[in-house]
């Protein structure tokens, strides 16, 4: 019997998801941009966790744009340490305030 998965998700390190979208902290309130790095076994999952991550931030909707998975350790701040925090566990979410 073959063990090894037989699509792309092979991947030699973990996988650290970044979701691109924005959230809303009230009703027709202006949507705060941001970028969300966590660590999750597929993209249902990581959607998931980023959605539950945000409500317990208080927002109350989300626009999620894009998702994919990293695949190189980010060099440059705020990014760099989200990675970190997402291979810890931590669902990371990096705000573009306005």
């Amino acid at each position: 019997m073959e063990s090894t998965p037989d699509n792309d998700n092979s991947l030699d390190g973990p996988m650290v998801f970044i979701i691109i979208g924005k959230a809303y902290e009230a009703k027709d309130s202006a949507g705060i941009e941001m970028h969300i790095l966590l660590r999750a076994p597929d993209d249902d999952s990581a959607v998931r966790e980023a959605l539950n991550a945000l409500s317990e931030e208080g927002f109350i909707e989300a626009d999620l744009d894009q998702i994919g998975v990293l695949q190189d350790v980010p060099d440059e701040e705020p990014h760099a340490s989200a990675y970190q925090g997402a291979l810890e566990g931590e669902v990371a979410i990096i705000r573009f305030d306005n």
